[in-house]
């Protein structure tokens, strides 16, 4: 599989590497835990802790850099779910990881994250650095800490597994909200379409929370600029929807964007018939991918 080169730029702008990693990072991270939105937490996480360490003269290369940060934290949170942990067989394993890579890889673009987790962490992870993101095999050893026959055991049997599970049919039941979580995500949508953003102030909670994933200035939703913003667009849509089991709506900015711009998400977080949370992924489309966005 064809990919960038590993950035290794001997001073480079750390902040910019950053953003070019962010989606690849992600991409990774919510596989691993099967979920675009425990990634983008992850990726956070991973991004404070490199943040604090980061030393240009002692680090080279980046990308794998990141990487091994990303992958440490993502099984730390899988150990606080209390996940299996891998058990990597010593058996010779040569040539079993590259028999039917290609095959594979189809399964591996047609999965859902969900599907994912039921691989044991270091199948998991074997299969994504491999499959998803086109890493080496000793890359892939050198970001999971381990030796590059281990990593073929591994990515082997992730293969074989994540085939048959492919092949299953997907049992998970459609998550729901309750009646009034269901009438405050209407009542958002259609002010938004409206273009009712004073009443959409209305709707908050005093004591809203709001991200802007990736975006590194932060807003205020009351009182501040997050909805001034969104009034000056010209013809956002939105449409609600549920992400992981969680209120929140699918944005459309062709309208204002143009034609084929990308869609993405915002998660809303509802008590006591007010909106307590917002979550917005316009700064972070690439999150959308593992919705099928």
């Amino acid at each position: 599989m064809d990919r960038p080169e590993p950035l290794t730029i001997p001073d480079p702008d750390f902040p910019q590497l950053v953003l070019q990693l962010r989606a690849r990072l992600h991409r990774y991270c919510s596989r691993m835990t099967g979920s675009v939105l425990d990634g983008e937490d992850v990726v956070q996480e991973t991004l404070i802790k490199a943040n604090q360490v980061y030393d240009a003269a002692t680090v080279h290369n980046v990308e794998g850099w990141l990487f091994r940060i990303a992958h440490n934290t993502a099984m730390d949170l899988l150990r606080r779910r209390r996940r299996d942990e891998a058990v990597f067989a010593d058996a010779d394993v040569e040539a079993l990881a590259d028999s039917d890579a290609g095959a594979d890889r189809r399964h591996v673009a047609t999965a859902a994250l969900r599907t994912f987790m039921r691989l044991p962490p270091a199948q998991r992870s074997s299969v994504i650095l491999a499959d998803v993101l086109g890493h080496s095999l000793e890359e892939m050893a050198d970001i999971m800490g381990t030796s590059v026959a281990a990593v073929k055991a591994a990515l082997h049997r992730g293969r074989v597994r994540l085939r048959e599970l492919s092949s299953q049919p997907d049992a998970a039941a459609p998550a729901t909200l309750s009646a009034q979580d269901q009438s405050l995500l209407v009542a958002y949508a259609e002010r938004f379409n409206a273009r009712d953003f004073d009443g959409l102030r209305d709707m908050l909670g005093q004591d809203v929370r709001l991200d802007l994933v990736a975006r590194r200035k932060p807003m205020q939703a009351r009182g501040g600029e997050y909805f001034t913003r969104y009034a000056q667009t010209s013809g956002l849509l939105v449409t609600p929807t549920l992400v992981e089991g969680r209120p929140a709506v699918w944005v459309d900015p062709a309208a204002d964007e143009g034609p084929g711009a990308a869609r993405y998400f915002v998660v809303l977080g509802f008590e006591a018939g007010k909106v307590r949370a917002i979550r917005d992924f316009r700064y972070a489309r690439y999150a959308a991918e593992g919705l099928g966005g």
